[in-house]
């Protein structure tokens, strides 16, 4: 099978000043289609630089990126815009909601920039299906300032899901959530895994990352670790133990 994603000795520097930060050095990297890879490492270690370039938004200082099979060092500006547009989902840790619109529109603001056009009724739909499947279906008139942080968190996955991506990259999606809907989050992520979708999750967060089937840990613009996720966390499962245990310390004298 065809790598989703592969890395070449992927190597990427930045000049700050007179002088020069290797943020990645020579990482090769394969992801299959289909996979939950979490994405780990301290701060500087170059993971959200690794995500940037996986996610189009930047390119290799050396080094070559395929998203299936095609070089994405080859595209225009404009191709690499459609690229995203039409193949990947971003989640990041801060919500980027439209403070004074709908969660509606705010899901179907991705679809205004499509190239061919999402005509109307099919607009509707689309963002109407998104919504509901992470469970804001009934919150649609609500603007940011009424929902959650949890709730603004389903909002934007379900604006990263209109498109219809086949990947979705999450830069410390429960970075500014509560346990309870950090786990709920990880099963949004697990069902969308289990549907075919493949994800990626930059977190800094060990008990986030064993929602993963796979943990990639980077240090000093290097892969130090790359393995399969041993005791994987089913969210489900997780959410019932922790109803359980709050449950418990109600009846508790």
């Amino acid at each position: 099978m065809q790598p989703g994603i592969k890395l070449e000795n992927f190597s990427k520097s930045y000049h700050a000043g007179e002088v020069e930060v290797h943020a990645v050095r020579n990482i090769s990297l394969e992801i299959q289609p289909g996979e939950f890879v979490a994405i780990m490492g301290a701060s500087g270690s170059g993971k959200s630089t690794m995500m940037n370039t996986i996610g189009c938004l930047d390119r290799p200082t050396s080094g070559r990126y395929f998203l299936d099979g095609v070089d994405v060092g080859g595209l225009t500006r404009d191709e690499l815009a459609d690229l995203r547009n039409q193949k990947i989902g971003f989640v990041f840790q801060g919500f980027n909601l439209l403070a004074r619109t709908s969660a509606f529109e705010n899901v179907e603001l991705p679809m205004l920039y499509s190239r061919p056009g999402v005509r109307g009724r099919e607009q509707r739909e689309r963002a109407e299906k998104a919504l509901e499947l992470v469970g804001l279906g009934e919150r649609a008139d609500h603007q940011p300032s009424q929902l959650s942080g949890g709730q603004q968190q389903r909002v934007a996955i379900a604006r990263a899901l209109v498109n219809q991506p086949k990947l979705l990259l999450a830069d410390e999606p429960t970075g500014n959530l509560d346990t309870h809907t950090s786990i709920e989050i990880m099963g949004i992520f697990q069902d969308l895994n289990r549907r075919g979708m493949t994800v990626i999750m930059v977190t800094h967060e060990l008990d986030i990352a064993r929602y993963a089937m796979r943990t990639v840990v980077m240090r000093d613009g290097r892969i130090v670790t790359d393995q399969p996720v041993t005791g994987r966390l089913d969210a489900a499962e997780e959410l019932r133990k922790l109803k359980q245990e709050q449950q418990a310390i109600q009846l508790a004298p």
